[in-house]
């Protein structure tokens, strides 16, 4: 479970780099429900973290409330579930 988040929050930091490179030069973007699927399966933390890092994404509000909040809702999940 441990080499999974590993691997899929480096997918998801990433992931906003690379889109964040598309965005800069104007080329075909990742859509958003894509950015916000890696965050679901796990990889909140790698997307929160690579917004920050690069600013991509941080004034849509849908992003800076959702990321963080899917994250909450992860914690909480692993919290209550273990």
């Amino acid at each position: 479970m441990l080499i999974y988040l590993l691997v899929v929050n480096a997918v998801g930091f990433a992931v906003m780099l690379y889109d964040k490179y598309l965005a800069r030069n104007n080329l075909w973007r990742i859509p958003e429900t894509t950015l916000f699927g890696i965050a679901v399966i796990g990889g909140s933390i790698g997307c929160l973290c690579g917004m920050y890092t690069v600013r991509h994404k941080t004034k849509h509000r849908s992003f800076t409330l959702g990321i963080p909040a899917i994250l909450v809702t992860q914690i909480l999940l692993v919290y209550f579930l273990r």
